[in-house]
């Protein structure tokens, strides 16, 4: 079985080291991995990791018709790796497969769930909890606060990537989904969430949100650590985003992910397998060379982007701003029922 994780990233090379061990202890067969403008030298370690086998690397410097991410997956999609894969994964590298059933591996999870065609990776977002300074050490085990397991709004927080079959009901990637079903095919689609709860049929078409007020973590959860530390969130910033070309991050992203409120270390079940794998990946002089130099790159970054106002009042808004706290009942509904043209009493 050849499972294919796709991976869009620039100037991450901090994290790399970390994202790649944990998904090949997870099962990851193979990692398609583009990289676009980066000053960091994540473009130079993905290539020293491809010329020691560990994945596939494609530089993806633009033009960018309609985001980078959107333009890595046009490219994806006529790549051998892709046409050769049993099961598609798209990541991001802020976003950690999570499994809980068997041996925590993606084995496991496809023997759970052995009529599935997509699986459904619901986020649960992991907040920043206070933590301030950037430290070279594993994202995962810094950050163990998390939203709590039902969360109703912002609806962004039910967001999924999607595990899916690469059996040709589906001909094209997407950043959530897959997408350009094949229409002789769709209406077999079995779509699963990560409860292993088999879903209506307009999952298989157009859906990239779970359905709210459910838990959906019994099987498998996408940790999603979309701040990490405040001086991170600085550089993230300043980097813009994927998806949304030169769209520019602020406090309204923060505080839709800044959720504290519940304690989730599940994923440190991992933490031997991927040691073992991370310990590997850095006994490589070279490869060690380029991580260490990526963490310098990073703080000295920082120091530069703090040297403008906007910068730093951002900065000083990080500091004042409490976590996030979760929308009630009747509010959710009110906000939510705008988006079906039902309204409702203010809440």
């Amino acid at each position: 079985m050849r499972a294919l994780a796709v991976l869009t990233l620039r100037n991450e090379g901090a994290f790399v080291l970390e994202w790649l061990a944990h998904h090949q202890a997870v099962g990851f067969t193979d990692f398609l991995v583009f990289s676009n403008d980066c000053d960091d030298g994540t473009d130079t370690m993905l290539d020293r990791l491809a010329a020691l086998g560990h994945l596939t690397h494609i530089r993806n410097d633009g033009p960018h018709e309609g985001g980078v991410q959107w333009a890595a997956m046009k490219q994806a999609d006529k790549h051998p790796l892709v046409r050769q894969a049993d099961w598609i994964l798209p990541l991001d590298i802020d976003e950690f497969v999570n499994i809980h059933v068997g041996d925590r591996t993606l084995p496991a999870l496809l023997a759970a769930l052995p009529d599935a065609s997509a699986i459904t990776l619901t986020w649960r977002l992991f907040g920043n909890a206070g933590v301030v300074r950037f430290e070279d050490r594993p994202v995962t085990e810094q950050f163990t606060r998390a939203a709590p397991d039902v969360i109703l709004w912002p609806w962004r927080a039910n967001m999924f990537k999607t595990l899916f079959r690469n059996d040709k009901t589906y001909r094209k990637l997407g950043v959530h989904r897959p997408r350009n079903p094949h229409p002789d095919r769709i209406a077999q689609a079995r779509w699963f969430d990560g409860s292993g709860r088999e879903l209506p049929e307009k999952f298989s078409r157009q859906r990239i949100f779970s359905n709210q007020g459910q838990t959906h973590f019994d099987l498998v959860q996408l940790n999603h650590y979309p701040l990490g530390a405040m001086e991170s969130y600085i550089l993230k910033c300043d980097r813009g985003r994927a998806v949304h070309g030169a769209e520019r991050l602020g406090m309204d992203y923060w505080v839709e992910r800044n959720f504290a409120q519940a304690e989730d270390t599940t994923i440190s079940a991992m933490f031997p397998a991927r040691n073992t794998r991370l310990a590997a990946l850095r006994s490589d002089p070279e490869l060690a060379r380029l991580h260490d130099e990526s963490v310098v790159w990073r703080r000295t970054r920082f120091d530069t982007l703090m040297g403008e106002e906007h910068n730093r009042a951002l900065f000083g808004r990080l500091l004042m701003a409490p976590p996030s706290q979760p929308v009630g009942l009747q509010a959710a509904r009110f906000l939510s029922s705008y988006a079906f043209g039902q309204f409702r009493e203010t809440p």
